[in-house]
């Protein structure tokens, strides 16, 4: 499904309508030649009633406009000793982007403005190191911000923060993202950013449980350039968030992918288990063909009719992620032999590596136990060593098929390995 498809994109509305997301935009993706494409995306959402709210780093001008002027800029992301000639810049930087950003969003015929809703103080005296001009958000105007969200008007928040006195002061914009959604109550929290997305080692992670995450930041196991979005993105679930996504900005229609669609294009980070495992329904015939179809043409699944699914949905289920079918299995009993067949296996490429294959197989293993079945036999032409290393199946032969089945399996032709697993 391409993530414009309107009936993609129908299945959510009703979830997200009048609701509000954050959206977080790194600055270096503000001066990215796909930024005003990622303010149609913008476009989109508040064409469907969904209340947008923006905030910008600024990091990366703050580097380059130090470079023009031949200084080097105490820190650039807001969370470190911020010296006076460092503000000067983050001024100059902030007030840049955000003029740039408001004037994308007034090409797009979107009412935005710039607020001073950031309330802070100083950072202070850190393990004896002062920060001078860097803050911590105090709190947030909100009944400014629901104002202009009332009205239909977007606004846009740049990584300062003001006291009582009239004092500015340079702000995490990560820090402030995760303080405007936990105000406001926020079903989404999306980072934008020139990364694909939070890696674990090499290796990108696609989707997350806020406690796993935890760990994985305890264990110091998340890639350093994306430290402060991984723990203000868990700060924010277990804040009460329920979904915070990293995606890379500079992807076409990334935004909408992310949102629109189950298989997403960068990392969720989920406040509560959000997936599971249902039997499968007349309804779901259609996914099921639909998941299958790949499979099925590369001659890794048997070919399998709507006609046959529908005579034998009660055996089938299927994984869901946020509603969404992203795996099935089937489990067909064969009373004469008391065995059950693990059939029909397949994960959307989308979320290959995840666990998700062995999950389903325990599952089926656990409904099979359940009806006090004495084995499981599975049919595979390219899976077997899966099954065999992960699932603790072993190689039989035709004999160990009940005689329906093994009448099927001859007159089929794909001499598939017959594998095996007793239960008792």
């Amino acid at each position: 499904m391409k993530p414009t498809d309107l009936r993609g994109i129908l299945q959510y509305i009703p979830q997200f309508r009048e609701k509000t997301f954050v959206v977080a935009i790194d600055g270096a993706v503000v001066m990215n030649e796909n930024f005003q494409n990622l303010l149609l995306d913008v476009a989109v959402l508040r064409s469907l009633n969904i209340q947008v709210l923006l905030v910008h780093g600024a990091a990366a001008l703050i580097g380059q406009l130090a470079d023009d002027h031949k200084t080097r800029p105490s820190d650039l992301e807001g969370s470190g000793v911020t010296d006076a000639e460092t503000l000067k810049l983050a001024l100059t930087a902030a007030n840049r982007l955000t003029h740039e950003i408001l004037e994308g969003l007034s090409a797009n015929d979107l009412w935005a403005a710039c607020t001073n809703a950031i309330i802070a103080h100083p950072l202070g005296i850190l393990q004896g190191v002062d920060h001078q001009f860097t803050g911590k958000v105090e709190r947030i105007d909100v009944d400014l911000l629901r104002a202009l969200l009332g009205q239909g008007v977007i606004p846009v928040v740049p990584p300062l923060g003001f006291d009582g006195d009239g004092k500015t002061y340079r702000v995490n914009s990560d820090a402030v993202a995760y303080e405007l959604a936990k105000a406001l109550g926020a079903i989404k929290l999306i980072y934008i950013t020139p990364h694909d997305g939070l890696y674990c080692g090499e290796r990108l992670i696609r989707q997350i449980l806020v406690a796993e995450l935890n760990q994985l930041l305890k264990n110091e196991e998340i890639a350093p350039e994306m430290l402060s979005k991984a723990r203000h993105a868990a700060a924010a679930c277990n804040a009460g968030v329920p979904r915070v996504h990293v995606i890379n900005g500079c992807v076409d229609e990334g935004l909408l992918a992310e949102v629109f669609s189950h298989e997403g294009i960068g990392t969720l980070i989920y406040a509560n288990e959000y997936q599971q495992i249902r039997r499968a329904l007349k309804k779901d015939i259609r996914s099921i063909v639909k998941l299958i179809q790949q499979p099925v043409a590369t001659d890794e699944l048997v070919r399998r009719s709507r006609s046959s699914i529908e005579r034998h949905i009660e055996d089938y289920y299927l994984f869901e992620i946020d509603r969404n079918p992203v795996a099935c299995v089937a489990l067909h009993v064969y009373a004469e032999r008391n065995t059950g067949e693990l059939a029909c296996l397949f994960v959307s490429p989308s979320h290959e590596n995840q666990g998700l294959g062995r999950k389903m197989i325990q599952f089926v293993e656990n409904k099979a136990r359940e009806k006090e079945l004495d084995a499981l036999i599975a049919l595979s032409t390219q899976a077997f060593t899966y099954f065999q290393s992960k699932a603790g199946f072993t190689e039989g032969t035709p004999d160990d098929l009940p005689p329906g089945r093994r009448e099927k399996y001859e007159q089929s032709g794909r001499r598939s390995k017959v594998l095996v697993k007793k239960l008792r």
